[in-house]
């Protein structure tokens, strides 16, 4: 179709003569009476109408014939909807796509504009001949079907529902899978590397470190199970570091650590749930003070089991890039242990000769994941605990940079808080940890 054509037809829709062809039906009507209603076309351009045409066809077989194909929405009652925000149709060229290969599509683009902009004019100018407004259509009335059990005398009554027949050779909708858990797996292998020359000017050491990171995520599906909440999350971390210091080992353990953590609850309120958390963790292999063979750390010695029930706040924004859960918890139970008997257990606030201790009090947890940027994140875990004598807290901060798919720096800090421990005269009862690390990395998500 021309530029010219369109315009005649685009007038047609939007001047107070058409509007009496076009309010056919009187309000109120349903919406399927209006959009189903047959359609009468204005005797000024029945005669340009072709009926039912293969647009493809006809446009391959002739690119620059002027058509007016047969679109019944065009003449159907104006219905209101909302305000649309459109381009500006442009009216200086006397052909659209007339240099394009496929000019036809060009062409098809154009009239759809120019109605949609001539449509939306004749609303706003003459809002008196709208009668339809889509948010006030009934909607269609329902059928029902009503069927006897001659064995028991009772009467049920169903929907009749019509579910349009697939055409012969058509292919069937496709079939999506529920997913019931949502799953996250990230793996990184950094490294930190110096070489110091002997006759280097300043002196120093040559040294390696390496660092493992193994972090595993399930979580329910809030969309499949709104009412229950379930999160698990595996992660371990290893971190070796060459030694100079140490004429009995080539290397040190900087961190090890295997740690699980759980959730589970049941929606109490918006966002709030009536839960249980579970943590544990632990070293897995053994760590030796320099240039002796005494234990510092083994595998359950020490370790920690903490389960708290209380009530836990689940957010996550519209956007899916900021998760918040904090967990309150005022009966709380934590065992601590320390099975090597090679290990001094009172380090850990054991009583000599056992190797547990167990005590009942409080505890808290929050825990926060941000996507900064497509290529920046934050992870972090905030833990308190007491038994109303003594306090233990961890704050565990991990921020990823991404350079690619594969290369991703990361800085972990962890800081911890235990009133039990012997005083440090620099730090008290304060511990921290700060490893920053370069490497490779892979991840994976469900979702």
């Amino acid at each position: 179709m021309n530029p010219a054509s369109t315009l005649s037809l685009a007038l047609l829709l939007s001047s107070a003569a058409a509007s009496a062809q076009l309010n056919l039906l009187p309000a109120p009507q349903p919406r399927n009476a209006i959009y189903d209603a047959p359609v009468y076309y204005p005797d000024s351009v029945a005669a340009e109408i072709i009926a039912e045409p293969d647009f493809t066809a006809f446009y391959l077989e002739d690119p620059d014939a002027d058509y007016v194909p047969s679109l019944p929405a065009y003449y159907r009652p104006v219905v209101f909807d909302t305000f649309h925000f459109l381009d500006p149709v442009p009216m200086t060229h006397a052909k659209v796509g007339e240099d394009s290969p496929m000019g036809w599509i060009d062409r098809l683009n154009f009239q759809n504009q120019l109605i949609s902009n001539a449509r939306q004019r004749y609303i706003i100018d003459y809002p008196a001949e709208i009668i339809y407004n889509e948010a006030h259509l009934p909607e269609p009335p329902k059928h029902y079907i009503a069927t006897v059990d001659p064995n028991t005398a009772i009467i049920t009554v169903v929907e009749d529902i019509k579910v349009a027949p697939v055409a012969a050779g058509a292919e069937p909708a496709p079939e999506f899978e529920k997913r019931h858990w949502i799953r996250k797996f990230n793996a990184a292998l950094q490294f930190s590397q110096a070489y110091v020359s002997p006759n280097w000017y300043q002196g120093g050491n040559n040294n390696l470190n390496a660092l493992l990171n193994l972090f595993y995520n399930v979580r329910l599906n809030p969309k499949m199970h709104p009412k229950w909440l379930f999160e698990t999350t595996l992660q371990y971390k290893l971190g070796i570091n060459d030694t100079r210091d140490d004429e009995l080992r080539n290397y040190s353990i900087s961190e090890d650590l295997f740690q699980f953590n759980m959730t589970a609850g049941y929606k109490a309120a918006k966002g709030w749930y009536y839960s249980t958390n579970v943590t544990f963790k632990t070293q897995l292999l053994n760590n030796y003070k320099v240039n002796t063979y005494d234990l510092k750390a083994a595998f359950m010695s020490p370790s920690e089991l903490n389960v708290g029930l209380g009530m836990t706040y689940n957010h996550t924004n519209e956007a899916k890039t900021f998760t918040i859960d904090a967990s309150i918890s005022p009966l709380s139970w934590n065992m601590k242990t320390c099975l090597n008997h090679k290990m001094d257990e009172t380090a850990f606030g054991i009583k000599p000769g056992h190797r547990t201790v167990s005590q009942i009090g409080s505890n808290g947890e929050v825990k926060v994941t941000w996507n900064i940027t497509s290529n920046i994140s934050y992870r972090s875990r905030f833990f308190v605990f007491t038994d109303y004598s003594y306090i233990q807290g961890d704050w565990e901060n991990t921020f990823n940079f991404a350079i690619n798919k594969f290369l991703s720096t990361q800085l972990f800090i962890h800081a911890r808080y235990d009133s039990s421990v012997p005083s440090n005269p620099d730090w008290h009862k304060f511990q921290m940890k700060e490893i920053l690390s370069f490497g490779i990395s892979y991840s994976f998500s469900s979702l």
